[in-house]
């Protein structure tokens, strides 16, 4: 690296420090609310739920969330996840299906138009996820564009056996103990499914309780108007828990935007992990602006079990009683273990003893259930990585068995062009830059798989020297970090012509004040919603800028 172009670079890290630590509270979180948490899912799940629980208590509510949802809807007819956003078929369905559910006569040309809209892009078949398309088609059976009778029946009897039934729905089960609940009380039944949903009832309603009282019975699960929505409009439609449909009817009020939307779930935990991840890897370890940030991962470590999910101690989510994830968990625990000194010890060994209970019989991780094949939340094998990271981070040696078999699991899990997938990332390129330097971190650099992952992320950069999909989308800065990064670990440092025009790429991108913008590279819902996150996009440009500044000065 050139003298002028290490100069660049480490004063384009200084600058985009600050930046991210203008992003700061005064109680160590890293807070960009200020993008939107709005979206429009939230608010139909809200405002679908307030029909079903409290239509006149709260007719003032579903009036302003109606007006909110006609003035998001594009020119096209469609709705996306977030303002702004590209239109997308999932909350297209769902938004004019609401309409059509609470404001059929006002909103009959916001309906109509939807509803053309989805038919020109294919309908719910068209749907590229299963699972959203079973959600939609309930939102359509609520408004009778879909008979009950044709319904997906939910297999409301799989509650008695709890760890079959947490395997088969895995973070989606109290969505679905709700929706089958409801199913059961709204759908003609049979003597037999009758029976099967009496027996399941007791069971069902239990893991709804439990995630409930878990996170506080503040009326709300997952801190999201979405999860909160489908479950409080399922207990209601069910004429079951009482209590919880009160308590979600007081917090849809307290949560209200004053515009008449609601958000999906707080992210301070992971804007703050990922923030403070890229400031403690590009050298602040010893910054006291960040003992606060600390403070914030080792006061939120949930010592609870999830029993719901039959989740041990030890764990963290997205916000501080949010549900357990293995995502933030490896990434807060590699985080954590970026600080000097030992008053961080505690909390790695019991987030590596978590996430060791967490591995899957496979080898692999998906977010919260164990052995849970669902597509949307595991085995993933980013996730995989990062859990990887966060142990070897901790101190765990790479020759642990348990190390060795997520290794051997990550070689299985590769795609015969080398890439690998990522979960709760798009598409390829950031599921193969973790999986990357995760093999070479754990021993495995010199393996077939790293060496076609490698090859798969240099043939995937873009002719202006970025990294985007894989594909002829344009590049991010997320997945363009992503990869800088990935090939600087797995070259041992060394500067390739790609990474070269990778870098440039990323300083070229940078926002009058040093940092970057975010690009929809997070996935609500696999392949159907999607959304920026900042504090992603300058935690990883970070990262990669000080891999390469690092690099070169050891050259």
């Amino acid at each position: 690296m050139t003298t002028s172009r290490a100069e660049e670079v480490s004063e384009a890290i200084e600058a985009a420090a600050e930046a991210v630590f203008a992003a700061r509270r005064p109680d160590g979180v890293f807070d960009y609310s200020e993008d939107g948490l709005t979206s429009t899912l939230s608010t139909v799940g809200a405002v679908s739920a307030l029909h079903f629980a409290d239509p006149r208590g709260s007719a003032d509510l579903i009036e302003r969330g109606v007006a909110w949802l006609r003035a998001q809807q594009s020119d096209t007819g469609g709705w996306s996840m977030v303002p702004g956003g590209a239109d997308e078929a999932g909350p297209t369905a769902v938004a004019s299906a609401t309409l059509q559910l609470v404001a059929p006569e006002s909103a009959g040309d916001a309906v109509a138009a939807g509803q053309r809209w989805m038919l020109d892009h294919g309908g719910l078949d068209g749907i590229p996820h299963p699972e959203v398309t079973a959600w939609c088609r309930q939102f359509y059976s609520f408004v009778g564009w879909l008979r009950t009778s044709d319904m997906r029946r939910f297999p409301l009897e799989l509650a008695v056996l709890r760890g079959p039934f947490l395997r088969l729905f895995d973070l989606r089960a109290p969505m679905v103990c709700a929706l089958g609940l409801a199913q059961a009380a709204t759908r003609e039944q049979t003597p037999v499914t009758r029976l099967l949903a009496k027996a399941g009832t007791p069971g069902a309603l239990a893991i709804i309780r439990e995630v409930y009282a878990h996170e506080g019975s503040t009326g709300g699960w997952c801190e999201d108007a979405w999860v909160t929505g489908l479950i409080c409009g399922g207990l209601a439609r069910a004429g079951l828990g009482a209590d919880m449909v009160a308590g979600a009817v007081r917090w849809f009020r307290e949560q209200v935007n004053e515009d008449g939307s609601w958000n999906s779930g707080p992210l301070g935990l992971t804007w703050s992990m990922y923030a403070g991840g890229g400031l403690l890897e590009a050298g602040y370890a010893a910054d006291e602006r960040l003992l606060a940030t600390r403070e914030v991962f080792l006061r939120e470590q949930q010592h609870r079990p999830f029993t719901a999910f039959g989740c041990p101690p030890g764990f963290w989510g997205w916000s501080g009683k949010g549900w357990p994830a293995s995502l933030e968990t490896g990434e807060i625990m590699s985080a954590l273990a970026r600080f000097p000194g030992e008053l961080q010890r505690p909390a790695l060994d019991a987030g590596a003893r978590w996430l060791f209970a967490q591995q899957d019989s496979r080898g692999s991780w998906g977010l919260c259930v164990r052995n849970t094949k669902v597509a949307n939340s595991g085995p993933c094998p980013h996730m995989t990585a990062q859990s990887l990271d966060g142990l070897l981070d901790s101190g765990v040696p790479a020759a642990d068995r348990r190390i060795r078999k997520a290794v051997r699991w990550l070689q299985r899990a590769q795609r015969p062009d080398g890439s690998f997938e990522s979960v709760w990332y798009r598409m390829h390129t950031a599921g193969t830059s973790a999986v990357l330097q995760t093999l070479v971190r754990a021993g495995a650099g010199g393996s077939d798989a790293a060496r076609r992952a490698q090859e798969w992320l240099v043939r995937a950069q873009l002719p202006d020297g970025s990294w985007g999909t894989g594909g002829d989308e344009p590049g991010t800065v997320e997945e363009t970090a992503w990869a800088v990064g990935a090939l600087l670990v797995a070259s041992g440092g060394t500067e390739g012509a790609e990474v070269r025009r990778g870098v440039r790429w990323l300083l070229d991108a940078r926002r009058p004040d040093g940092s970057w913008s975010a690009a929809p590279v997070n996935e609500y819902v696999r392949h159907v919603s999607r959304y920026g996150n900042r504090a992603l996009a300058n935690g990883l440009a970070l990262r990669a800028l000080a891999r390469y500044r690092d690099a070169a000065g050891r050259s």
